[in-house]
């Protein structure tokens, strides 16, 4: 088993900044990728971001491009999710997740274990 606590969510401008944290703990994740996907009410799950945690490689969905920045913190088992210039439509609840090394990461069902997942509000 793997446990994931996203923090950092919160309500904020459009234009504006948050990072999330995804704290894992249980199995070593050295073989995991860990994402993070968002899902707004109404809409299914969405690919934001990913990495392996081996190789740190990088991985990230069209809304995330250019304003998100996904890194790892391997002392502390920790992934973040650097949101800049934040959208309203980037309003949704947002989750953490863990799969085991794959060529595919960004398919929502494919993930094992997830977070409960942090609420991002974005105003206009």
């Amino acid at each position: 088993q793997v446990q994931l606590v996203e923090s950092g969510g919160g309500s904020v401008q459009a234009g504006g900044s948050l990072t999330l944290s995804c704290a894992a703990s249980g199995r070593t994740v050295s073989r995991y990728v860990l994402g993070w996907f968002r899902q707004a009410p109404g809409k299914e799950r969405e690919f934001v971001a990913a990495i392996r945690w081996s190789g740190d490689s990088r991985y990230y969905g069209s809304s995330a491009k250019g304003r998100f920045n996904i890194s790892r913190d391997a002392a502390k088992a920790t992934v973040f999710l650097q949101m800049n210039n934040l959208k309203p439509e980037d309003t949704a609840t947002y989750y953490c997740g863990a799969r085991l090394y794959a060529l595919r990461v960004d398919i929502a069902s494919q993930y094992e274990f997830w977070g409960q997942g942090t609420q991002v509000t974005v105003s206009s």
